[in-house]
């Protein structure tokens, strides 16, 4: 019986064979580097790069949209208070209008034109009241000037008499119809059910109407109210 004993072929053999596919390797590659394959991976790498400016617009987008809704609450926010604050303002002008009607109605009902009638008007709630007026004293001083001229007219003077006239007296001051200002009370005296005070008052004088320069202005009599008085300052 015979063995058969193989031998590898020798490495000389095998190289040789790799250097036969080198060539065929190589045209491969030729073959590959075409024109029209170079063109197809021109196209993909343009593709590619589409996909990320696309993704990456996406991304700016979003943050764009974010932002803008940001930006419209800002301005949406804006507008109420802009609304808020003007509401105020809406028919200013029809409200300056009733404004400057209401203000000459005042002057022409409440505000005495002449210095008579304030002492006048003092005497005659004393006399209704039942307490004296005594030692007034008057000051004059100009706060308007022209056609809505105001002189403010401050009075200083003792009041006295039972608890309760007194009381009555300074509530009839201060809802009068001439305007009068309580400006201060103090107490100095009270003795057997009297009481002594002395009270700061103030009003104004308006220019007199056309029609008020030829009427008759109430002159103060003995019997409103009793003591002396003095005056400072400009009399109108």
């Amino acid at each position: 019986m015979s063995t058969t004993t193989l031998v590898p072929p020798p490495n000389g053999s095998s190289s040789s064979r790799w250097e036969r596919k080198v060539p065929l390797l190589t045209a491969r590659a030729r073959a590959l580097m075409t024109a029209m394959n170079l063109h197809f991976a021109g196209v993909a790498v343009l593709v590619l790069l589409d996909l990320y400016l696309i993704v990456h617009l996406i991304f700016v987008w979003q943050g764009l949209s974010s932002n803008n809704a940001a930006a419209i609450d800002d301005q949406h926010v804006q507008l109420i208070a802009a609304q808020l604050a003007a509401k105020p303002l809406r028919g200013l002008d029809k409200k300056l209008v009733a404004s400057t009607e209401d203000a000459d109605a005042f002057s022409q009902q409440r505000l005495p034109y002449a210095a008579s009638q304030v002492a006048a008007e003092v005497g005659v709630l004393a006399h209704r009241e039942g307490v004296r007026w005594t030692r007034a004293q008057y000051a004059y001083m100009p706060v308007l000037s022209g056609k809505d001229a105001l002189t403010q007219v401050s009075m200083d003077a003792s009041v006295s008499g039972d608890y309760r006239p007194i009381v009555q007296f300074i509530n009839a001051v201060e809802r009068d119809r001439v305007f009068f200002v309580i400006n201060g009370i103090n107490l100095t005296g009270q003795q057997t059910g009297q009481v002594n005070l002395r009270i700061h008052l103030t009003t104004y004088l308006r220019p007199p109407n056309p029609d008020e320069l030829t009427a008759e202005v109430p002159m103060p009599s003995p019997s409103d109210a009793t003591g002396s008085s003095s005056e400072t300052g400009g009399k109108p």
